[in-house]
């Protein structure tokens, strides 16, 4: 081989080298180190850890939004409430002042009257509805029994008296009927005759 063979074969040598090295280099230059791996997930949990403190501060202001909507919906409720019960407290309040001069107790029964239906009528816009009970089947889910009696007009199970008229609204029960419910004719009790 002559020399410029040598030094040609050499250069073709050291080319190769340096294209091997250059290969080589940006391979190790992607390849990330350890504490930059580290560093990377550091980072990402610093990110998922502020992104969940927000998540954790929204939730909470979530919460206090709508504990306050709450609030503030059931003040109008009784607002509205109050509004529509306010002309019959009115009424009531005109009527006992009227009853004490009134010379006739007929006209301030009639007045309390009126006022009681306007009361109920009032009640039935809200969608108040007073429960049936005299007349009709004892049922525990509206009716609560405060006494039992016997009763020949009457069969066992069937309320007899109400002495405490009870309001749903819906079908939500707002207070049970207080009622005296029938036990049905007395049983026949044995004659003296028989007795003997």
């Amino acid at each position: 081989m002559s020399d410029s063979e040598q030094i040609g074969s050499s250069q073709n040598t050291e080319e190769q080298a340096e294209a091997q090295a250059e290969i080589v280099e940006p391979a190790e230059q992607r390849a990330p180190t350890l504490e930059e791996k580290l560093a990377e997930a550091q980072a990402e949990a610093a990110r998922t850890r502020e992104q969940l403190l927000r998540t954790a501060a929204d939730f909470d202001n979530f919460r206090k939004r709508s504990r306050r909507e709450v609030e503030e919906a059931q003040r109008r409720g009784r607002e509205l409430i109050l509004k529509d019960l306010l002309p019959v407290f009115d009424n009531l309040e005109r009527a006992a002042t009227h009853a004490e001069s009134a010379p006739d107790v007929k006209s301030v029964a009639e007045g309390v009257r009126i006022v009681a239906k306007q009361f109920v009528d009032t009640l039935d816009r809200m969608g108040i509805k007073r429960i049936p009970a005299v007349g009709k089947p004892f049922d525990p889910t509206v009716h609560e029994a405060i006494q039992q009696i016997e009763s020949t007009e009457h069969p066992a199970g069937v309320v007899i008296a109400e002495v405490q008229p009870g309001y749903i609204l819906g079908d939500y029960l707002i207070r049970a009927a207080m009622v005296v419910v029938s036990k049905g004719p007395p049983a026949s009790e044995p004659s003296t005759s028989e007795a003997n």
